[in-house]
């Protein structure tokens, strides 16, 4: 194979990714035993696009590499590699993208070859979370999670980290390699950032069991990213949260409170988007962020329904929710409602064959189409909350003194009061008969007060 000149030697490749870089994307379809991408893989080399596109990177090429033999030390043939090294080359790009796993020694090896950055999908999306991570919580988990990746690639380091320090006194030796030192300092500000993020999540837990004692409601949106779920966020609250056509265009989860018909006050929760191949590193350390999920009463999973595969992105969000406990074993989850997002982008015969699904029940759970962006349906997801949160609800009647305006306050934010009059109690002090409906959930919460 021809050796490529042309770019700068590997050891000036160190560095991060820099805003309108220009690069090639290349998306490994490994095609072992039968398997491979199909018919999916142009929309997996579009998303691989978009993720590079939500970091400021210039794409000037992109294309698919079939792949019937892994190869341990560069995953890709030989002739694969020269062709990377041809479009680098005619496209004058600073950048490989790789939409997919490489190893170290593959990402290593592929760098010396092309003599160009060579970066994969999980270094890609800790690069975007790295850039949009706002909050002190959020800065925490995403350089836990560059730690974490980096830890088992310092093999791809150049020769500095071969380097041995010595050892002085009668504590001399051969002393430990540079490598080894780096790998020391890694571990140990891995095992602090995880402390700090402990403490993150008892607060948060506090925080949640303060929410729970309180008589509101959770809302939690989920779904893949880029779904419209910010954009549904803005729309029901007024917030000015972050909503573009980018892949992971909000990180850190933001709470408002909305009114619902029959419901005084809800909390709505907006969340990270999910993807397919979220890196692990994250996943764990995003982890006490989506606990909030967990909390919800109920999850509204927003889909992109004019994706041609919003089928595999819904199988991608619930695999993520049963990792994180909301759908069990046993298939008992969180109410889960979907919201079939972008309802206004489908041609008239996609939504009257979409509308017959959902009229025959085909979907199993509650769906609601909508558009984020126009408003229509937003009204139908509301109601449909609304029941799901007041379903159950039975009518009681209460008799509560005048005087603990608390409590009768409570009645009337949280529940539905039918009729009251006032009558005396049994120590003849005045007080209100109230006709009430509550839920189950809102009585044992009253009858804590």
């Amino acid at each position: 194979m021809s050796t490529f000149e042309f770019g700068r030697d590997a050891g000036d490749l160190e560095g991060e990714v820099t805003r309108g870089a220009r690069a090639i994307v290349v998306l490994p379809d490994i095609r072992k035993k039968g398997g491979g991408l199909g018919e999916d893989a142009e929309v997996r080399l579009s998303e691989g696009q978009g993720l590079a596109r939500a970091i400021g990177i210039e794409v000037v090429d992109a294309f698919v590499l079939p792949i019937r033999a892994v190869r341990p030390a560069t995953l890709f043939g030989e002739g694969q590699v020269e062709r990377i090294g041809v479009a680098l080359a005619q496209n004058e790009a600073e950048l490989v993208i790789v939409d997919g796993s490489l190893s170290a020694i593959q990402q290593r090896n592929l760098e010396e070859k092309l003599k160009h950055k060579v970066i994969d999908r999980t270094g890609l999306i800790l690069e975007i979370f790295g850039e949009r991570a706002a909050t002190a919580e959020g800065r925490l988990q995403v350089e836990l999670a560059h730690l974490d990746y980096q830890a088992g690639r310092l093999v791809r380091s150049w020769t500095h980290l071969e380097r041995q320090r010595g050892g002085f006194g009668f504590l001399g030796g051969p002393g430990e390699t540079q490598i080894e030192a780096d790998r020391r300092m890694i571990r140990n500000r891995m095992a602090r950032l995880r402390r700090e993020l402990e403490q993150v999540r008892r607060t948060r837990g506090l925080h949640r069991d303060r929410r729970q004692r309180a008589p509101w409601p959770i809302i939690a949106l989920v779904g893949y990213t880029n779904a419209g779920k910010s954009t549904l966020f803005n729309r029901l609250t007024g917030a000015g949260v972050m909503a573009e056509d980018l892949l992971f265009a909000t990180l850190d989860p933001t709470m408002r409170a909305i009114r619902l018909p029959g419901v005084e006050k809800a909390i709505l929760s907006d969340t990270v988007g999910f993807i397919s191949d979220l890196p692990t590193q994250l996943v764990a350390a995003f982890r006490a962020t989506l606990e909030e999920v967990t909390a919800a009463d109920v999850i509204v999973h927003v889909r992109d329904i004019s994706n041609p595969a919003t089928a595999q992105q819904k199988a991608e969000v619930e695999e993520i929710l049963a990792d994180l406990g909301v759908i069990g074993e046993d298939g008992s989850s969180v109410p889960i409602i979907e919201a079939w997002n972008k309802w206004d982008l489908l041609a008239p015969d996609e939504r009257d064959m979409r509308r017959d699904l959902i009229t025959h029940g085909v979907p199993e759970v509650p769906v609601v189409p909508i558009s984020a962006v126009t408003g229509e349906g937003v009204t139908d997801l509301l109601e449909r909350l609304s029941s799901l949160l007041t379903g159950g609800a039975q009518e009681l009647e209460l008799t509560v003194p005048l005087s603990d305006g608390q409590r009768l306050a409570w009645l009337h934010a949280h529940g539905e009061v039918l009729s009251e009059r006032q009558v005396e109690d049994e120590a003849g002090m005045p007080s209100l008969r109230l006709n009430v409906r509550l839920s189950p959930k809102d009585l044992g919460r009253f009858t804590r007060i």
